[in-house]
């Protein structure tokens, strides 16, 4: 009987010790690996000197960022300026490490700079690792509030030129004016200044009649009652709904083709890409993190002190806008050429 009871005592061992490797493997390892983002640095390269709508929105996701990133690693902001951007691109595009650490926010008219074949491009914009974009920037044109015009025909009728800021050939402040004085034969004469910021004083002091831009930039200049929004772009927001569109405004079909080319931008109003070749789990953590910043109500309110808003717009929906800038046809692609350049 004793011999008969041995292989049952070995068949328990074996069951228990099977349990036991079960339950082991089961156990949370304290050995398992770290976070990939954990005991890092992001580096976010902002195309833009300090204090404008870029840099902002780069500073309240470098704040907020790290919550929705396992491992949370600290966030540097570095500015690159030059060349609309461009420099900074460039510097993404062929220097940055593909690992996810360095990312970088452009210019949303960086696409038509590579229509137009600007000089120093060295990137294309189809190859970059596109995380989205942080909001969605309406382009307003805003006329002093003294002056006597309060409708679009007010403009078409007058015979004095409107004076208006030119703050280099690659800013929209200058682009969008010059398509609705070539297409719409609005009486715009524009006025080269070193930034949007010194336009700005300019109008303050009636030295300029008005701008073209985001509208998130002039709110508190409208808010205050220095300047009125008369024009916009087809992307809209809420209170500029009602306003003339630009390409309403031309009955040329070039020009209104143009003039989307132009506007459709804003619906990439910030972009934010890492280098070519960042490995997709790491764009994946990247994209997920600014995608719940959007959402955050602490981020919200944040952007609301500053007349911004967060609004996550996924890279599949940027890449749309960008194929529609770079594959137009020919004679489209000359037209833009004339008015748009960098």
């Amino acid at each position: 009987m004793a011999n008969e009871g041995k292989p049952v005592k070995r068949k328990n061992n074996i069951v228990s010790a099977l349990f036991l490797m079960c339950a082991v493997v089961m156990l949370p390892s304290v050995n398992s690996a770290a976070p990939y983002y954990e005991g890092k640095r992001i580096s976010i390269v902002v195309g833009f000197p300090p204090g404008g709508g870029y840099d902002r929105m780069a500073r309240l996701l470098q704040k907020h960022l790290p919550k929705y990133i396992p491992g949370k690693p600290t966030i540097i902001v570095e500015n690159m300026d030059g060349a609309g951007t461009i420099v900074a691109a460039n510097y993404i595009y062929n220097i940055a490490k593909p690992d996810g650490l360095t990312i970088g926010t452009f210019s949303k008219g960086l696409p038509a700079s590579q229509l137009v074949k600007a000089p120093g491009v060295k990137f294309d914009i189809r190859k970059f690792a596109w995380i989205g974009s942080s909001a969605v920037e309406a382009t307003v044109l805003c006329l002093r509030s003294d002056l006597p015009y309060k409708t679009v025909d007010d403009i078409r009728k007058t015979i004095k030129p409107i004076y208006m800021l030119g703050a280099g050939p690659a800013s929209v402040d200058q682009q969008f004016p010059t398509l609705l004085k070539e297409y719409a034969g609005l009486n715009f004469k524009i006025v080269q200044y070193p930034s949007s910021a010194a336009g700005m004083i300019a109008i303050e002091q009636g030295e300029l009649d008005g701008r073209a831009g985001s509208y998130s930039a002039f709110r508190p200049f409208i808010e205050r009652g220095l300047v009125r929004p008369m024009i916009r772009g087809r992307v809209s927001e809420p209170d500029i709904e009602k306003l003339p569109v630009n390409e309403d405004l031309t009955s040329n079909p070039r020009g209104k083709t143009v003039m989307g080319m132009l506007s459709i931008q804003d619906k990439a109003g910030r972009p934010y890409a890492a280098p070519p070749g960042t490995p997709p789990e790491v764009m994946n953590i990247l994209k997920e993190a600014f995608s719940k910043v959007a959402k955050d109500p602490e981020a919200t309110e944040e952007a609301k002190k500053v007349l911004m808003t967060v609004d996550y717009v996924p890279p599949e929906e940027c890449m749309k806008i960008f194929h529609f800038i770079l594959e137009q046809p020919e004679d489209i692609t000359n037209e833009f050429k004339k008015y748009i350049n960098f």
